[in-house]
């Protein structure tokens, strides 16, 4: 494959819109124009940054460079000026490709600014190139400067249909940012599949953006857990009727996948297992948590499943090529598996996800993951979210802390309301969790932070 634009077809080109929040690219007006118009050819073998405000900017920049840069970095929106400086170092890049909302960062004066006009203008292209153009990707959840990890397309969409489905109409959505490994995954599919493409935004509201989807026809759409909890705890869920929902970048628990099996009773539901290193893994549509343990005795060939230390570890063709500019950081083992760092635990034939390695409480020398946890409170049907982290204590070290968000607001006039399902929801803790796992506190929030990847912001001890 030598470049993503290559890749289309005359009756995909026409297919395909790039839908964003109040524009919208055609690729058809692409194929006749370009929206860096007059400096496209001078970033020919370049390396460069794609540090865009809006997504829908950086998805036709992905599809103009693709076999034309040396090199595109994905730069998400949270970067300081600071990480995009050493990042812009790491990368030895020359360029950055900005929009309307970025045009005034303040960047390092040697790299040549290059701002996207809004629609493709036409112009004289020489399009294909052999050039192999790497994707830098950037790790989720870091402090400091992220990891940088090497993809390029063949790695990254390997295994993505590669035409639209023979019958109906399809038109994907998501809430991820496709600067994101998750969103990008997305983008791919319906990049490659030649079927339109709805863009969120971070500047509109769960309601705009679920009307904009529903106006476009999307059929298919995918978030993290946190990001359809926050749908369903909207009310606005409803607007849209998809025929599939995919979750996944958190463990979805039995409680999400029932609650949109409630919202959305006609829709294909599934989670897939992926991460920015490994790839994607696989996917499970049978409504339960976890994944079947014949997934792991099954892999064979094109992608390597095994559990080792309690880990899940990937190997494929999937799997990124290495970290940039991290040589301390080995991305794989020896024998080629890339450890995820996903605890997993195997119950009656069945495994189950248990968290991150790195973030386990340690409650006097005794293990808890705060997924575990979380899912006995968000099986509760008054509880729409939570999240389970570590408080310090003097005599363990730490102990478990839990802050919960209901489906429906406490009635502040009403406190002994409060105190019930406080009491309620810890007594089905005890009952389903050893004592050191039980919440030591248990308060009741608005709201929950999510990363911009759309995870639950979980803060250290």
């Amino acid at each position: 494959m030598i470049s993503l634009w290559d890749s289309f077809t005359p009756s995909r080109t026409a297919a395909g819109v790039l839908h964003g929040r109040g524009n919208s690219v055609s690729l058809t007006d692409l194929a006749a124009g370009s929206t860096l118009q007059g400096t496209l050819e001078s970033l020919r073998g370049a390396s460069l940054l794609i540090a865009t405000g809006e997504q829908l900017p950086t998805a036709v920049a992905l599809l103009e460079l693709d076999g034309v840069a040396r090199r595109m970095v994905l730069c998400t929106p949270d970067l300081t000026p600071q990480q995009l400086a050493d990042i812009a170092g790491t990368t030895q890049a020359a360029a950055v490709v900005l929009d309307s909302c970025t045009a005034a960062l303040d960047l390092p004066g040697a790299l040549t600014r290059c701002v996207a006009a809004p629609q493709p203008e036409g112009a004289a292209i020489r399009r294909h190139s052999s050039e192999r153009t790497e994707w830098i990707l950037l790790t989720s959840g870091t402090t400091g400067t992220p990891k940088l990890v090497v993809h390029t397309l063949s790695s990254l969409a390997g295994t993505l249909p590669r035409q639209a489905p023979a019958a109906g109409r399809m038109v994907w959505s998501t809430f991820y940012d496709i600067r994101r490994f998750g969103g990008l995954q997305i983008y791919l599919r319906a990049m490659l599949g030649g079927v339109p493409l709805v863009l969120s935004s971070p500047q509109e509201s769960t309601r705009e953006f679920f009307l904009r989807a529903a106006a476009a026809g999307v059929t298919h759409i995918s978030g993290t857990p946190s990001h359809w909890r926050r749908a369903l705890m909207s009310g606005d869920a409803g607007l849209l009727q998809p025929e599939y929902v995919r979750l996944s970048g958190e463990v979805a628990d039995q409680s999400i996948l029932d609650n949109l099996r409630a919202a959305y009773p006609h829709a294909r539901i599934a989670h897939a297992f992926a991460s920015t290193e490994a790839g994607v893994a696989f996917e499970v549509e049978d409504g339960r948590a976890g994944f079947p343990a014949g997934i792991i005795d099954a892999a064979r060939g094109a992608i390597d499943l095994k559990v080792e230390d309690g880990t899940l570890r990937i190997r494929s063709s999937r799997n990124a090529a290495r970290y940039l500019g991290a040589a301390e950081n080995v991305l794989a083992n020896d024998d080629g598996y890339v450890d995820t760092g996903d605890l997993v635990e195997l119950v009656a034939g069945r495994y189950h996800f248990r968290g991150r390695k790195g973030g386990i409480i340690n409650v006097g020398g005794l293990k808890v993951y705060p997924e575990e946890v979380e899912a006995v409170l968000n099986a509760d049907p008054r509880v729409r979210m939570s999240l389970v982290r570590a408080r310090r204590n003097p005599i363990t070290g730490a102990v478990v802390a839990a802050e919960v968000v209901l489906a429906e607001p406490l009635d502040a006039a009403l406190p002994a309301s409060a105190e019930r399902i406080k009491s309620e929801l810890l007594s089905a803790c005890r009952r389903e969790l050893a004592a050191y796992k039980v919440p030591a506190t248990l308060r009741f929030v608005p709201a929950l932070d999510l990363t911009a990847g759309g995870k639950l912001v979980r803060p250290n001890a």
